[in-house]
């Protein structure tokens, strides 16, 4: 159990619900219960899990989602309330949207909030190698430079829609990338071993452990859209295609280096280490201390628009105001970590 969240990383267990709780057991035995008031989200991080149908109404009647990771961090289910959904017009706007400067001024907002909290996580990890390594603190602050360059590109980008101005986005964002990346080799700890960065079939310690942490924080995402009354599946930067959720990929953007970056880079750095099994994929114990590392941070306070709040009320917020910018009730400014 993490704060507000329920991992379940066995095999063989049972979870159930026993009055006001959810009850997890293995062979009669009672490994956790957790009650149902506090609770935020049920996450299987295992195969051979069996859960039963009270629970899972339970939890639905709550609005508490049940997300299913698989080994390497992909969602491959969720369930979800069926009365999450929101309002018509939200969905009706969003859609029309993309044709509009809406798409345009949204696609350039979620790549500027990607590249500037890319820029500012370089500079806040180089300060702490200006004593003892000054080449990599060198690396780091030119990097962060070049990006800070290309985010002054990207706010000059004009288009009538998305569709004209996404190859001239995902370029300034390609470029940034590979900025960070670079940069990234040089202030990991000499012993990991880090070429650049891999998505899908990615057979290293760092970008597995990445890989997993995100899968982690689409879930995070997808849930605060829901509430917000969008649709995860009609983005504005990423493509459509079946099964793909572009708007959860798009605003997960703004939270890829304050959530997961930051995390996995200082668990490299500081321990405990990931690890891998005999056969190549990541131990049962670092997917559970990827998922509470990154599911902490979301308890973790940053500056918002005047205040201290936590991470998981910024990007429920993020959503909301997305929402409100898309009805034409306010504006939509990404989220800029202030390291």
């Amino acid at each position: 159990m993490t704060e507000r969240f329920l991992l379940i990383d066995k095999y063989g267990v049972f979870l159930g619900k026993h009055s006001e709780r959810l009850r997890l057991t293995q062979n009669k035995q009672v490994l956790a219960e957790v009650p149902l008031l506090d609770l935020e989200h049920v996450m299987v991080l295992s195969g051979g899990v069996a859960l039963s149908t009270d629970a899972l109404r339970a939890c639905a009647e709550r609005g508490i989602p049940v997300t299913f990771l698989s080994r390497s961090g992909q969602v491959y289910a969720r369930l979800l309330s069926a009365e999450m959904g929101g309002t018509v017009k939200t969905r009706r706007e969003q859609l029309l949207a993309y044709s509009d400067h809406r798409g345009v001024y949204l696609a350039r907002a979620f790549a500027t909030g990607k590249m500037k909290n890319q820029s500012s996580l370089l500079k806040y990890m180089a300060k702490y190698r200006k004593a003892r390594d000054q080449d990599a603190f060198q690396t780091a602050h030119q990097a962060a430079s070049a990006i800070d360059t290309l985010v002054e590109e990207l706010q000059q980008l004009e288009g009538p829609t998305v569709d004209h101005l996404r190859p001239l986005v995902l370029s300034l964002e390609g470029r940034a990338a590979e900025h960070y990346w670079n940069a990234v080799q040089r202030l990991l700890p000499s012993d990991v071993a880090f070429s650049g960065r891999e998505t899908r079939g990615a057979q290293d310690l760092v970008n597995m452990a990445l890989n997993y942490g995100y899968g982690v924080l689409y879930s995070q995402v997808e849930q605060a859209i829901l509430l917000a009354g969008l649709d995860p599946y009609a983005g504005f930067i990423h493509v459509d295609r079946a099964g793909k959720p572009s708007l959860v990929l798009d605003l997960t953007e703004e939270f890829r280096q304050p959530m997961v970056d930051r995390t996995v880079f200082a668990l490299l750095d500081k321990g405990p280490r990931p690890e891998l099994d005999q056969e190549g994929n990541l131990t049962e114990a670092t997917r559970r201390l990827l998922a509470q590392r990154v599911l902490e941070r979301l308890g973790g306070l940053v500056d918002y628009q005047g205040k201290k709040h936590r991470l998981r009320t910024v990007i429920q917020s993020q959503a909301h105001h997305l929402a409100t910018y898309l009805r034409g009730e306010g504006n939509y400014k990404p989220f800029l970590m202030r390291w």
